[in-house]
């Protein structure tokens, strides 16, 4: 057979394969970092060269052994502290799946990154120290991962070569941490104990730990259900740009393009636009240069109506027996990401799927405590990696969905006016606990909306 074909043939076979976004995150040196050099390099998804470039990193460092680490760490000051700082994605595949990987950061003030690495994620990786077991940064990941709604979490108990690979450890550590992810309402959770360093139940069964019956990190990431059929949802396209060449060819040429959010789009079917709500008939669906009848999430089209509207980039477009509801007021849970603090009656930017608008910072009903998940209520501000539920009035109506319907158009961004800086994630209608309306504020910087 040429060689030609095979590749041809391969190429084939991994297009048939499902595909999973998995995250890593864990606290500092808890080994995120090597259980995904491990990862990579015992399923053979290391090129030779990349291989050579960490063995000749790691003798220069004076250590004996390749640092399998230093195949995700690729920033300077990563490798010369020996912690994660960015998040460093990954892709690889094996016969039975596709992967792509983000590898999240540990540190307390990097929290951030995982917010982000999550956020697209279908699965986590959450990594603790078997000596240490479940601390307040295990716990604020686990936090995120549920508010982010990351449908399957394994617990990796890694260093387990460090604590003689004993059975009552890892017991400990996955009962409490399934407990605590439980209160959260993680739907899924594997717990498995793993030595990165050496590989025990990575990639291969440990033969150290016979007294454990179930799958390695690799082969639980191989066979979890994974379901990426969103075209049954609620059918949304955020306009990203009005197409309008006006030329001989084309002289009344006025299409509307973006990326299918969710759902499908056809040819002859009503549509809405919001937040105006005026109505009009898809007349067209221009994909790739192509006329088609059909659109789905997550294609990237030209959508033709059959009335001149006004639309402008930020508008959404749905199906008119499926349109959500507009308002001016938000409820969300957020993760404060920033390092200057949120604060009741500060004014910001906020961003849902390509519009952007003004927006004040009304209420801040309560803080998430991580120990015991309890609320503590009017803090007044949110300060970096706190996890709080915050109410928002916004100059302009806007169609968010519940975070539970769609990760997509229920998350948003509150951006710093001043210099564009990311303040916090929100996930709209996404709550551990209810609270009660407290007394609207009243702007006094002109921002009255």
């Amino acid at each position: 057979m040429s060689t030609t074909a095979s590749a041809a043939e391969e190429l084939a076979g991994l297009s048939a394969t499902t595909l999973l976004r998995f995250a890593t995150a864990g606290s500092v040196d808890d080994g995120k970092s090597t259980l995904v050099g491990r990862l990579l390099h015992d399923s053979k998804s290391v090129l030779t060269d990349q291989l050579e470039a960490v063995e000749l990193a790691s003798k220069s460092r004076g250590a004996a052994e390749p640092d399998l680490a230093l195949l995700t760490d690729g920033l300077r000051a990563e490798r010369e502290q020996g912690i994660t700082i960015d998040v460093a994605y990954r892709y690889f595949a094996t016969p039975r799946r596709r992967f792509i990987l983000a590898d999240t950061p540990g540190h307390v003030q990097y929290t951030r990154n995982m917010v982000t690495g999550a956020s697209t994620a279908d699965l986590a990786v959450v990594l603790v120290d078997a000596r240490n077991g479940v601390i307040e940064q295990t716990r604020r990941h686990a936090a995120v991962a549920a508010l982010l709604r990351v449908p399957h979490v394994v617990l990796a108990v890694n260093k387990m070569d460090l604590v003689d690979y004993e059975e009552t450890v890892f017991a400990k550590i996955a009962e409490e941490f399934t407990a605590y992810a439980g209160q959260l309402g993680v739907p899924e959770i594997t717990a498995i104990p793993i030595s990165a360093l050496t590989g025990d139940n990575v990639v291969e069964p440990s033969a150290n730990m016979d007294w454990y019956g179930g799958p390695t990190v690799l082969e639980h990431l191989e066979t979890v259900p994974v379901s990426h059929d969103l075209t049954t949802c609620h059918a949304r396209l955020p306009v990203q740009y009005v197409i309008r060449p006006q030329t001989a060819e084309h002289p009344d040429y006025r299409g509307y393009a973006g990326q299918i959010a969710a759902g499908t789009f056809r040819v002859g079917e009503s549509v809405t636009v919001l937040p105006s709500g005026k109505t009009s008939k898809v007349t067209g669906i221009d994909l790739l240069g192509t006329s088609v009848d059909v659109a789905w999430t997550p294609q990237s089209v030209t959508l033709l109506l059959e009335d001149d509207i006004d639309i402008s980039r930020g508008d959404l477009i749905v199906p008119s027996h499926d349109a959500p509801a507009t308002s001016q007021d938000i409820e969300a849970t957020v993760c404060h990401v920033a390092d200057t603090p949120l604060s009741v009656g500060q004014r910001v930017l906020l961003k849902h799927t390509t519009r952007t608008v003004k927006a004040i910072v009304k209420e801040i009903p309560s803080r998430l405590t991580l120990d015991d998940l309890s609320q503590h209520p009017e803090p007044g501000q949110l300060v970096a990696n706190d996890i709080g539920r915050v109410k928002v009035r916004i100059a302009e109506a806007l169609a968010i969905d519940s975070y539970a319907d769609s990760r997509r158009t229920g998350s948003f961004l509150l951006v710093d006016p001043s210099d564009g800086t990311t303040l916090a994630a929100g996930m709209a209608g996404e709550s551990f606990a209810s609270a009660e309306d407290p007394k609207a504020l009243v702007d006094e910087e002109g921002w009255d909306f």
